[in-house]
């Protein structure tokens, strides 16, 4: 379940992957899968080699990425969320949930 996120934080998101940018959405999200982790960042974006070359670039196996029909994406926890974040310059979402 998701938290921390408004409606149009969501629907830009869902735009941007669409429109094939690689597009990032940090929310709180509690998974008994995942202990320890309270945030998820998915970064999404509809155009499969491009995400899939971000994701190697930051040493994310192509074979991780979500593959929803519409807004595949990869999910980051933990320090490799934190890690990427800081990467890309992400600092809205770094403060905000304070990675």
């Amino acid at each position: 379940m998701a938290f921390g996120i408004d409606r149009n934080e969501l629907i830009k998101w869902k735009a941007d992957v669409e429109h094939g940018h690689i597009s990032f959405l940090t929310h709180y999200w509690i998974d008994d899968r995942f202990p320890g982790c309270d945030t998820v960042t998915k970064v999404g974006c509809s155009d499969l080699k491009k995400l899939s070359a971000w994701g190697e670039h930051h040493n994310l196996d192509p074979a991780w990425i979500h593959m929803d029909r519409v807004h595949p994406h990869f999910d980051l926890f933990g320090e490799r969320q934190a890690s990427i974040l800081r990467k890309e310059r992400q600092w809205e979402q770094i403060n905000r949930f304070g990675l």
